[in-house]
């Protein structure tokens, strides 16, 4: 593996670099003020912690992780783990910690920076290679001490070291902002879509176009179906000339607003397609995965065999789902989660972005019934307010919202183009980094081989003079077995001493 290394690397494991898990010295006063970490305040992507939470020591000495200014903590339990939880302690209150059990402590000897410790224990493939060592039964494995003692650290120099951290510390600041930037685009793109349909749903989209086209004139409902509708001001203003109608008088007299299939029984390979919940998304529906049912099951369900055309309303579970089914769906069904309105006499699509405005939304909230399970029941979507505009108008509306909607989905797969780059970007700069690719070398450096056979020689006892000119690591706190003990020499060998001085 050393010949694969840059000039003046060397490998060494983790075990002879740092400390594991440390403790606090036992005579430190219980009333000493620490910082307390649980796993909460553990970053996934950056070494800061959360060191807001301050304790006694004594409160949390026992039954908590010990850590001190300096040391690297690393997640071991799953999922945190593989989420990239783990930091570097800095600013803790007194310069001391505790924390979740769930955390490893290292604590660096002098030849390896916590930095440069914690940034090669967050890469990816680190990670995946410490889930393949799990411990213990699932959801509550976890990476043994043994996996990151042994593990093998390309060691550089260790003013190479410093310059790999500043320099990461650098362009991973860049790709952090970056990344941050990229996060608000997904809110902006959804306010945008709800902003569209807002302002299709008041009229405003189009009120320009009703400024050319004074005559077009609104579809009569049907006096059958139509009912009064006292509070239409609970949804939104709209203009004069469209009118307030039940969703009910919208819809093919022969057919009800009704939910589907109450027990869809099991998976059957060449049964029946019907859509769950999951299935259906806002404004578009997702047939990948698609439960298959019994056609015996199905044909009990014939009011709800889809025609295509009709709109599907999640009314069950997690609400806002609502998409217009198209004709190559014929003869799904649907489950009871979902109502299926079959519109009749106006532009489907119309009223798909109507009830999955945040206006119609929100009325449809407040009637939806349930604590455990949110519910909405068909007689409240049957008589949801509608407000219709002519039919002209209703289709001009869609293509105005089609294609302010075809621009965000546009946006928004140059988003996800831009975000797949970003995520690259620090797994591809760490493995940079530590094939020493990401700074020059200085010959001048003093090669890590030395800088490690030092730490081996402090760890074994031996007395080594260029100890002198080494950098000390931060203290460490010795445990009481480690503590040396001081000579004691009885009294009268010490009063032979002075009697000889004094002769």
């Amino acid at each position: 593996m050393s010949e694969e290394l840059p000039s003046g690397w060397t490998s060494a494991r983790l075990a002879e670099l740092a400390a594991f898990n440390p403790k606090h010295l036992a005579s430190m006063p219980d009333a000493t003020p620490v910082t307390f970490v649980p796993m909460a305040a553990v970053s996934e992507s950056s070494p800061e912690l959360d060191t807001s939470q301050i304790r006694p020591l004594g409160e949390v000495r026992k039954g908590y992780t010990h850590f001190s200014e300096g040391d690297v903590l690393f997640a071991k339990i799953t999922p945190c783990m593989e989420n990239g939880k783990g930091g570097v302690a800095s600013g803790l209150k007194n310069g001391l910690g505790c924390g979740t059990t769930e955390l490893v402590v290292m604590r660096s000897l002098g030849g390896v920076d916590p930095l440069l410790l914690y940034r090669f224990l967050a890469q990816p493939s680190v990670r995946r290679e410490a889930k393949e060592n799990f411990t213990g039964t699932a959801g509550q494995a976890r990476v043994p001490v043994s996996f990151l003692e042994n593990l093998e650290l390309p060691l550089p120099p260790l003013a190479e070291q410093r310059r790999i951290v500043a320099k990461l510390e650098q362009v991973l600041g860049k790709v952090e902002s970056c990344q941050r930037r990229l996060a608000k685009i997904p809110a902006l793109l959804k306010r945008f879509r709800q902003s569209v349909l807002a302002a299709a749903c008041s009229g405003r989209l189009t009120a320009d176009w009703r400024a050319e086209n004074r005559n077009a004139e609104l579809v009569p409902p049907r006096p059958s179906n139509a009912r009064a509708i006292v509070d239409v001001d609970a949804i939104v203003d709209a203009p004069e000339r469209w009118r307030w109608l039940p969703l009910v008088s919208l819809c093919d007299p022969d057919r009800a607003i009704c939910y589907g299939v109450i027990k869809l029984g099991s998976e059957v390979l060449d049964g029946i397609p019907c859509l769950r919940t999951s299935d259906v998304k806002p404004l578009r529906i997702d047939t990948e995965g698609v439960k298959r049912i019994s056609a015996d099951i199905s044909a009990e369900y014939q009011r709800t065999l889809l025609r295509g055309g009709e709109v599907l309303v999640n009314v069950r579970g997690t609400l806002g789902g609502v998409a217009v089914v198209p004709r190559e769906l014929h003869s799904w069904n649907v489950s009871r989660e979902i109502a299926v309105v079959p519109v009749s006499g106006v532009d489907s699509k119309f009223i798909a972005f109507w009830i999955a405005s945040q206006t119609c939304q929100n009325w449809l909230s407040g009637v939806a019934k349930g604590v455990a399970y949110t519910g909405i029941n068909i007689e409240d979507l049957r008589l949801l307010p509608v407000a219709v505009p002519p039919l002209p108008e209703q289709q001009e509306i869609v293509r105005r919202v089609e294609a302010l909607f075809a621009l965000a989905d546009k946006i928004e797969a140059r988003y996800a183009k831009a975000q797949a780059q970003v995520d690259r970007l620090t797994p591809s700069l760490l493995a940079r980094a530590f094939a020493g690719k990401l700074v020059p070398q200085d010959p001048a450096d003093e090669p890590a081989a030395m800088l490690l056979e030092r730490i081996r020689a402090r760890k074994g006892g031996i007395s080594d003079p260029a100890l002198q000119t080494y950098p000390e690591p931060e203290p460490r706190e010795l445990k009481v077995a480690e503590r040396p003990r001081r000579k004691i020499i009885s009294k009268s060998v010490q009063t032979s001493k002075v009697n000889r001085k004094i002769m």
